[in-house]
């Protein structure tokens, strides 16, 4: 494997008039291409933040955030919505889905934004939502979908172009145990079929003990936990319960 993602002594502040919030220093983080990673922390430490950096959308204050060895700050506009549309799949907390079209319609909308013709990714889009178990719901009213299949829409959306990676940000906290059970599985089985890197910020400990590796963000720093400490960090997290 190659490195997809560096972090080099990135440090990242917030500045409102007379004050500026550091949230966190001197991050340094490799990520390799077809990992998964989990990202654990308290809520408010600045996950969803490192996310939001991977993903071009924000510049870090001082260090370098590079993909495949590109630093991101460096491009243009242009450039960063490119980046995102070719090598980025997003799946959030809420699944964002368009009400007025149909599953089937919101996993081919990325391809039809890119200039694709609609006839010609519906198919594609029909053998995605087969892969993620619902083929039989291409034509519902979004509307009508359970929270488990909404979120498997967006899923199915993220990944149709098949993108290099797929950032997670809390893809299962909307979800009741055993639904997220199965959205988490889903994540990974496509991450290795389809040999993307996939990178996810979570509170879900079943989630986080099936990655490659698990790294927690605390007081502006990133440690990393070994596996038999996931459960134990998570727990502490969230205040749930360890098998």
């Amino acid at each position: 494997m190659s490195a997809i993602y560096a972090f080099s002594d990135v440090t990242k502040k917030f500045f409102s008039p007379g004050e500026s919030l550091e949230i966190f220093s001197n991050i340094n983080l490799v990520i390799e291409e077809g990992e998964s990673v989990a990202i654990v922390g308290a809520s408010g430490c600045g996950k969803s933040t490192l996310l939001h950096l991977m993903g071009a959308l924000d510049i870090p204050t001082s260090g370098t955030v590079s993909f495949d060895g590109q630093n991101l700050a460096h491009m243009t506009t242009n450039q960063k919505a490119g980046f995102r549309n070719r090598s980025l799949g997003f799946v959030f907390q809420f699944h964002h889905l368009l009400p007025e079209f149909s599953p089937l319609e919101n996993v081919a909308m990325p391809a039809v934004i890119g200039g694709a013709r609609k006839t010609d990714v519906l198919q594609k889009a029909r053998d995605m939502l087969e892969r993620v178990g619902l083929a039989s719901r291409a034509h519902s009213k979004t509307a009508t979908l359970s929270g488990g299949e909404r979120q498997r829409v967006a899923i199915a959306r993220a990944v149709f172009m098949r993108p290099r990676v797929l950032l997670a940000d809390e893809p299962t906290g909307n979800l009741d145990e055993t639904t997220g059970a199965q959205v988490s599985a889903l994540m990974h089985e496509l991450n290795r079929e389809l040999g993307m890197t996939l990178i996810v910020v979570t509170h879900n400990r079943e989630l986080a003990a099936g990655m490659n590796r698990t790294v927690e963000l605390r007081t502006g720093r990133l440690l990393p936990l070994h596996r038999e400490e996931v459960c134990l960090q998570t727990k502490r997290i969230t205040r749930g319960h360890c098998a």
